[in-house]
């Protein structure tokens, strides 16, 4: 008997991760669409970043205690070395720290 209790408490699978198009809407906050819809979620960022990510981007939904978290959005791919750093915004104003020490302010180095 305790076999099958151990078996069936521990055979559950954990829940995954999701990737789906992010959508912002005004009632509901961020929402993503990918297997369900996941609908007014925490976005999570390192500490001193904040962000609205713009809708259509692709984000990845991860289940959490008492509901769900956006983890945040696919990469874009870029010129970028490992290493460098770039914040850039939707309308195109960029920052770019290279591994060279040089700090690129909307593609003018500073």
């Amino acid at each position: 008997m305790w076999l099958m209790n151990y078996i069936t408490n521990n055979s559950h699978t954990a829940p995954r991760a999701v990737r789906g198009e992010l959508s912002v809407g005004e009632a509901n906050g961020t929402a993503v669409s990918a297997s369900g819809e996941h609908k007014q979620l925490e976005l999570c960022f390192p500490y001193g970043l904040v962000s609205v990510p713009p809708a259509g981007e692709q984000a990845v939904v991860l289940p959490l205690d008492g509901g769900e978290v956006g983890l945040g959005v696919i990469s874009q791919a870029t010129d970028l070395e490992p290493g460098e750093l770039m914040l850039f915004s939707k309308g195109g104003a960029s920052v770019v720290l290279k591994n060279n020490g040089k700090v690129l302010i909307n593609g003018r180095e500073v």
